[in-house]
């Protein structure tokens, strides 16, 4: 009997993995917990499967039961100094023609748009990771933040201006290393 659905299950989630796990690793900072929370999420939504109503949009629904099982899984929602790692950045290095100052500097350019967007509040850390990572349309982000689609808007174009004054402090702040003033 559970036969037919944990099949139509694993067909559906299995694509979703590697965003999920990306999504939780942004909302955990931390690798080991990031996988933890994609498991207890896995298992959460299996168990509710029977519930998912066909024709609905399962990767909300998948990416809303990971964020509910963090904020019931967490005491606290402040997070500080995200260390994601450029997974190209090696790659870029290897193959591209650039030399190795313009490899540094595009480096420098992901550090700065991760470290302000780690530093925003949890609201707006949500929704810009799933329109501009997760690349989820406007009603899929209320679908899974269960908020209206204005304040989805509202809050990307919030975090967005946040990002951007961030990078554009912290780039006044600091000179840039290696090129002549």
């Amino acid at each position: 009997m559970s036969g037919p659905d944990n099949k139509d299950f694993e067909k559906l989630a299995i694509p979703l993995l590697d965003g999920l796990y990306n999504f939780a690793c942004w909302l955990t900072s931390d690798t080991d917990e990031a996988h933890d929370l994609v498991q207890e999420a896995i298992v959460k939504a299996l168990k509710g499967f029977a519930s998912f109503q066909a024709g609905t949009n399962f990767r909300a629904w998948m990416f809303r039961i990971l964020r509910n099982t963090f904020l019931t899984s967490r005491t606290g929602l402040e997070r500080r100094n995200t260390t994601q790692q450029d997974e190209q950045g090696f790659e870029d290095a290897v193959i591209s023609p650039d030399t190795p100052e313009l490899a540094m500097l595009r480096r420098a350019d992901a550090q700065l748009v991760q470290t302000a967007i780690a530093n925003l509040s949890p609201v707006f850390k949500e929704v810009i990771l799933l329109a501009d990572m997760e690349e989820m349309r406007y009603q899929e982000i209320a679908e899974t933040l269960d908020i209206p689609i204005g304040t989805v808007m509202s809050r990307l174009a919030r975090a967005r201006k946040q990002v951007r004054d961030q990078i554009i402090a912290a780039l006044g702040s600091k000179k840039v290393v290696g090129i002549r003033s």
